[in-house]
């Protein structure tokens, strides 16, 4: 068992700091809503810290979960940051969806500082991190994602090692770009289902089976065909998401337009106050029967 932390104990971190906690380790938490960290440790039993700093003080490995590129630099390199307080030797695992630029940017400042980084995106959701089994993408060092994955399991599923520095967030781009092509697709098949006249559980029964059968189609095609959409991933989170990988696809030359579309779609679910409904909410912007 390993001396840990965690910073960021939202909807994400909660669940999976607790596992870590379940599983043996002793486990510091941080998060910018004192209280939040307050009634975790009252759930878990764990020790909640005042900053980041102190958080990650003699801890073996640092996790984090926050909201964006800046969120992470600030929580890692800024005052009271996690990395002034860790002890040479450790490692420093995000799970943040941020961009492979701050990924290779905190691997150097962690390689500068005697320590290790490894940026670790997940899928799976709320869900999947409450249930212990979301997937996590690795990017940094061999050795370093070694000695960190058997203390990663203690809430994953499955877990991979994509490459150097960066990788991570990368592949967790790649995710996201399938995450918005079957859901608008999925949006699509329902939406002509309707307006076929076709019963969409028969429809969804049978398709489900076949080559087109897809996790957003088990878990997400009851609720898209009855209009309700408080099951998941926010839209304004996709769009973050989308914002990032469509800079990296600019930086890098990859042509993406049919995400670039979706991104636009996403829009349009915004300004119709969809803000917080999941991803699958695209099949709102289309016509009724």
């Amino acid at each position: 068992m390993s001396k840990v932390a965690f910073i960021g104990l939202g909807v994400m971190g909660f669940p999976m700091a607790g596992h870590l906690a379940a599983k043996g380790h002793e486990v510091t938490v941080y998060n910018r809503t004192a209280q939040k960290a307050q009634a975790w440790s009252a759930k878990h039993g764990g020790r909640a810290a005042a900053s980041p700093a102190e958080a990650a003080e003699g801890a073996e490995f640092v996790f984090s979960c926050v909201g964006n590129d800046d969120d992470l630099r600030s929580i890692a390199t800024g005052p009271d940051g996690a990395f002034s307080g860790m002890v040479s030797g450790a490692t420093f695992i995000d799970h943040t969806t941020a961009s492979a630029e701050v990924a290779r940017e905190l691997y150097a400042a962690a390689q500068d500082k005697g320590f290790h980084f490894l940026d670790a995106p997940v899928s799976g959701g709320q869900a999947g991190a409450e249930n212990g089994a979301l997937t996590v993408m690795v990017g940094g060092d061999e050795a370093s994602y070694v000695a960190a994955e058997p203390v990663i399991r203690a809430y994953a599923r499955m877990i991979g090692h994509m490459g150097p520095a960066g990788a991570g967030q990368l592949t967790k781009m790649v995710n996201q770009i399938c995450i918005g092509g079957i859901v608008q697709g999925l949006s699509e098949a329902i939406h002509f289902a309707q307006h076929s006249g076709l019963n969409v559980q028969s429809v969804v029964e049978v398709i489900s089976k076949g080559a087109a059968q897809s996790w957003q189609m088990e878990n997400r095609w009851k609720t898209m065909d009855e209009g309700r959409f408080d099951f998941g991933f926010a839209v304004d989170w996709m769009r973050k998401d989308f914002s990032i990988v469509l800079d990296e696809a600019r930086r890098n030359g990859a042509a993406l337009p049919l995400t670039a579309m979706v991104d636009q779609f996403y829009a349009e679910i915004q300004a119709m106050g969809g803000q917080r409904w999941d991803t699958s909410s695209l099949i709102a912007r289309l016509p009724k029967t």
